[in-house]
């Protein structure tokens, strides 16, 4: 079931004053393609779902923010004039964003909220960001006239990763959900910050993602060491070619060339990111074309970089890839940072029926559990309900 505004509201409710606030949404996303390219400057293809995080908000006249996580059946205050912040791992998200918005200026004061959320938490769909997002959004409305453009929306999510949670992620995830249009998916250009929305309205194929149910979590995880492995690539082929920054700038030819001069582990994570966002390139075309069977090949090549050269994959998603290849879908790959989490495929129309049920029943047969689908819907991104 969808979550709504009164599932909210009747919470709020319940453990504030009795009155109501203002109710505000933000989505989680997929990435159709372009995986771990974001903090390597290249190019990312995500789109806002109809899931995501809804919110309702009363300022208190304090200075203290009275935080409730419906799903955690959590509460926590904080000052928003303690430079350490709550303890509760959710509670710094929403205390992050309240610090980064007060460092751009806006005079945020202490408010009331309750929260919820229907992303799948560790499916690699970007809960987290769709929870900055939300606060973002709702405090640049209430305390900044809306004075700071969306993708600083968006950067106050990723500085709240950075500074308050400790995962050195790029800007997809909270630009995804921040910028979301219904019926569109985004090229997003992660150095120049430019971006363009390409209408998705795929005739005779579906989007579904297949949850393994492994929880994945990208603070305290790999995930830094593979952003280091690129840094580190990164200089090396820089000491050689000037104009190479990050490995954007770099092809196979230079990664070559400083072959013995990095390790076998950055070589072979320098090789997937470098193929990554030439990927992404050709999927713009592929789509602009209409080329779907291109998209998938695209799509399986990444899980194969994903998994054999990133090493973010896990044995249950290897799994629900090879499942999709011998059941004829046509493109199938890890979606989010790995670890864990969902594959995102691109079904046939006339395949789905009996891939969905396939995929559930093998799944159970090896690991005792049932995959959760979800069918994609392309929705909105961060906004106010009411």
């Amino acid at each position: 079931m969808r979550l709504t505004i009164d599932d909210v509201r009747s919470r709020f409710i319940k453990h504030f004053d009795g009155t109501t606030g203002s109710v505000y949404a933000s989505p989680g996303r997929i990435n159709l393609i372009g995986e771990h390219t974001d903090y390597n400057n290249g190019f990312v293809f995500p789109g806002a779902v109809q899931q995501g995080m809804i919110a309702e908000i009363k300022p208190n006249g304090t200075r203290n923010v009275n935080a409730y996580s419906i799903d955690l059946k959590d509460k926590v205050t904080f000052s928003l004039d303690d430079p350490k912040g709550p303890s509760a791992s959710w509670a710094r998200y929403i205390f992050g964003v309240c610090r980064e918005m007060m460092e751009l200026g806006i005079p945020v004061e202490g408010f009331n909220t309750a929260f919820a959320g229907d992303v799948p938490l560790g499916a690699g769909m970007s809960s987290s960001a769709a929870l900055e997002s939300c606060f973002a959004f709702a405090i640049n409305d209430l305390w900044g006239d809306n004075k700071i453009e969306k993708m600083e929306l968006a950067r106050v999510g990723q500085r709240t990763e950075h500074k308050y949670i400790g995962c050195n992620c790029g800007i997809m995830d909270q630009f995804a959900s921040v910028h979301g249009k219904a019926g569109s998916l985004m090229r997003l250009d992660c150095r120049s910050g430019e971006f363009a929305y390409f209408p998705w309205e795929p005739k005779g194929y579906k989007l579904v993602l297949v949850n393994s149910q492994v929880k994945h979590t990208l603070a305290g995880s790999p995930y830094n060491d593979r952003r280091l492995s690129c840094e580190r690539v990164a200089a090396v082929i820089g000491k050689h070619h000037a104009e190479v920054e990050t490995l954007r700038d770099a092809n196979y030819d230079m990664l070559e060339e400083v072959k013995a001069e990095v390790s076998d582990e950055d070589y072979k994570r320098a090789k997937y990111v470098i193929g990554e966002v030439d990927r992404v390139l050709k999927v713009c075309d592929a789509l602009e074309a209409g080329d779907y069977e291109t998209v998938g090949q695209m799509m399986y090549a990444t899980h194969y970089g994903l998994s054999k050269e990133y090493e973010v994959s896990c044995e249950e998603l290897d799994f629900l890839n090879d499942v999709a290849k011998e059941e004829g879908v046509t493109g199938s790959r890890i979606m989010g940072g790995g670890f864990g989490g969902c594959t995102i495929n691109l079904v046939a129309d006339e395949l789905y029926d009996n891939f969905v049920k396939v995929v559930k029943e093998k799944f159970a047969a090896k690991y005792g559990k049932d995959p959760i689908i979800i069918d994609v819907v392309i929705g909105d991104g961060s906004r106010k309900l009411c």
